[in-house]
């Protein structure tokens, strides 16, 4: 059995390089064609094609091969074998979060994430948030440098740098995490389960002005900002037996 096979490529002269050897070894197709995406690049530029799936017409798995640095969401590069490997792959589905984030000036931008969604102060100034959980307020007044939530496959990238917990794969969690907090001092974060929905108001926003960030695109000067899992949109990503996401994941708490 032989897959149709579209292709992505990073910008970067490594990507581009590896894309030119695997044209000269294979036929690929159009989207609109394919099985399968093949994504060469790092861990944004495979963001970048799980994003561009979920604003087009059609959602494909999408087996990722490093050619950036750290490469946690891909696979290793080689040039030879792909269909086999494709062939061994495990599949993992990964339910993205979605944004409504609420400026100011009363904008409304809906945007989807696969890592985690940020609210980030601006300025100096500590942001104050009151944050509720199926809209009952669990803390009225949150003085910090903002608080994201992440899905499992976002748990070891940003929500970890934070202080965040590593969510298995599966488990049907999120992790909400506060960024520098200051005030409750004590107060680590929270563990939902993912049908929860998590909405943060900015109570200075005029004088501490916060940004909301879904993986790596922003929206200024919000006032309020609901976070949900999109259960209706998952998303497919493929990996090589011996190096599967949920391994890869588990493994990240052993790390010292």
């Amino acid at each position: 059995m032989s897959y149709k096979l579209a292709l992505a490529a990073s910008p970067t002269d490594a990507a581009q390089d590896a894309a030119r050897q695997l044209q000269s070894a294979r036929e690929f197709v159009d989207m609109a064609e394919a099985d399968i995406v093949i994504a060469l690049g790092g861990d944004g530029f495979m963001l970048h094609t799980l994003h561009q799936m979920l604003e087009g017409d059609r959602i494909l798995p999408v087996f990722g091969m490093n050619l950036g640095t750290v490469g946690f969401l891909m696979n290793d590069w080689g040039l030879d074998g792909l269909d086999e490997r494709l062939l061994r792959a495990r599949s993992f589905k990964v339910n993205p979060l979605s944004m409504r984030a609420t400026t100011v000036g009363g904008n409304v931008s809906v945007l989807p994430a696969i890592n985690e969604i940020s609210l980030l102060r601006e300025t100096r100034q500590t942001a104050w948030l009151e944050v509720s959980v199926n809209e009952r307020i669990v803390i009225p007044e949150l003085v910090c440098d903002g608080a994201l939530v992440a899905t499992p496959a976002g748990s070891t990238a940003y929500n970890l740098s934070a202080q965040g917990p590593i969510l298995p794969l599966g488990s049907g969690l999120v992790a909400l995490t506060p960024i520098s907090p200051f005030r409750p001092r004590r107060w680590r974060g929270a563990i939902l389960p993912e049908r929860t929905r998590v909405t943060m108001r900015v109570l200075d926003p005029v004088k501490r002005p916060v940004s909301a960030v879904a993986d790596q695109r922003e929206v200024r000067d919000v006032a309020s900002v609901e976070v949900a899992i999109d259960s209706e949109t998952p998303l497919t990503l493929m990996f090589d037996p011996e190096h599967a996401l949920d391994d890869r994941i588990t493994a990240e708490q052993f790390i010292t």
